[in-house]
């Protein structure tokens, strides 16, 4: 049975740095791509980042430079740091699990099978 367990959310001040880790249970990680969500209150949830096992990373445009992801493959575990918080980082952010393809779409929330339950970051200004 596969788990994506996260944590790691709170408050942080707009212009902090928060991280994020999500522990991967019941898959082999080097066959996975783990990503990150997030949703805030009334939008649709949307990508920020995945990594795949080999280090190969994607970023949605906007969180360019602000977010990093990376990736333990030893523990399973994936990271999710944000950099200069604002307060529109405030959502409910998701890890997610998919079978790693070549020339997938790691960008689609529909491409992901497994999902953990989300955490809640909230941005004070």
């Amino acid at each position: 049975q596969v788990q994506l367990v996260e944590s790691g959310g709170g408050m942080v001040q707009a212009g902090g740095s928060l991280s994020l880790a999500c522990a991967a249970s019941g898959l082999t990680a080097m066959s996975y791509v783990m990503g990150w969500f997030r949703q805030a209150p009334g939008k649709e949830r949307e990508f920020v980042s995945a990594a795949t096992f080999g280090g190969s990373t994607y970023y949605a445009d906007s969180m360019k430079g602000r977010f990093t992801i990376s990736r333990d493959n030893a523990l399973n575990t994936v990271y999710l740091v944000i950099n200069s918080a604002k307060p529109e980082d405030m959502a409910v952010y998701f890890c997610a699990a998919t079978t790693y393809r070549f020339g997938g779409n790691y960008y689609a929330s529909s491409q992901y099978t497994y999902w953990g339950q989300g955490i809640q970051v909230t941005v004070s200004s």
